[in-house]
């Protein structure tokens, strides 16, 4: 299986991104397990927090699988992976419920906007973290840019994306991207969302809901949808194929 679902007694519902071999990147088949990892959090009344995570000790999530996904070339097959999972990050952002991303790996690419459509990101320490798709000569593709400009200043958030480099999560912390830094075991994480699912969970969604409010997700939507058209336009484009063929021939 290459994603785990876990409900804890303290009503944690935890998605694990299962595919330690590949650096815990992104498939059809961890699409629809986000797809359902998310449903179960906004019907599941038991439930009141999300947290995503990655397998192994390595790595969060390494973003799409270009093994995978290097087969799209034109424009409207890259549109359709990318508005799926732009569409569940979408999802994601705008559940009435908190949702954590618990970083215990580096975070590269898709992996940092999954991060970004989370309310919440913690990590363990000595973690890298990059925004790194314009080195493969295309943009976030599913919708993480017009997120991160809703959680950090947009002078951090644009250097993020526009160096496309690996960063320390030390300086992620600073720049108030990761809220906050825990042990590598990660033995803190329920500690650290303890004072929050001890709350009765109208209390719970009911500040979500103010979040969302502030938000106007309607204008949230629209934006990601044409970041993610500009990506798949850039995707269709030689400049990305042989960018991807490059870091495939070096992997």
């Amino acid at each position: 299986m290459d994603y785990l679902l876990h409900k804890s007694d303290t009503g944690i519902l935890t998605f694990t991104i299962n595919r330690v071999n590949k650096r815990n990147a992104i498939n059809y088949e961890v699409m629809s397990g986000f797809k359902r990892a998310i449903d179960q959090t906004r019907l599941d009344e038991e439930v009141k927090a999300l947290v995503i995570t990655g397998a192994g000790n390595h790595a969060f999530c390494s973003g799409g699988d270009l093994s995978e996904f290097h087969g799209l070339k034109t424009e409207e097959q890259a549109w359709g992976m990318l508005n799926k999972m732009g569409g569940l990050l979408y999802e994601l952002a705008t559940l009435p419920k908190p949702t954590i991303a618990w970083i215990n790996g580096i975070a590269i690419g898709g992996g940092c906007e999954i991060a970004t459509a989370c309310d919440y990101r913690i990590s363990k320490k000595a973690v890298k973290m990059g925004f790194v798709q314009g080195n493969l000569a295309i943009t976030t593709g599913w919708g993480g840019a017009s997120l991160l400009y809703e959680r950090i200043l947009p002078s951090h958030a644009m250097r993020l994306l526009m160096t496309a480099d690996l960063y320390d999560v030390e300086e992620l912390y600073q720049m108030k991207f990761i809220d906050h830094l825990i042990s590598d075991d990660g033995s803190e994480v329920d500690d650290y969302l303890h004072s929050i699912t001890t709350k009765s969970i109208q209390v719970i969604k009911a500040y979500k809901q103010a979040l969302l409010n502030k938000w106007n997700s309607t204008k949230l939507h629209e934006n990601m949808m044409k970041e993610i058209r500009s990506c798949a336009i850039l995707w269709a484009k030689v400049e990305h194929h042989e960018a991807v063929k490059r870091f495939l021939n070096k992997k």
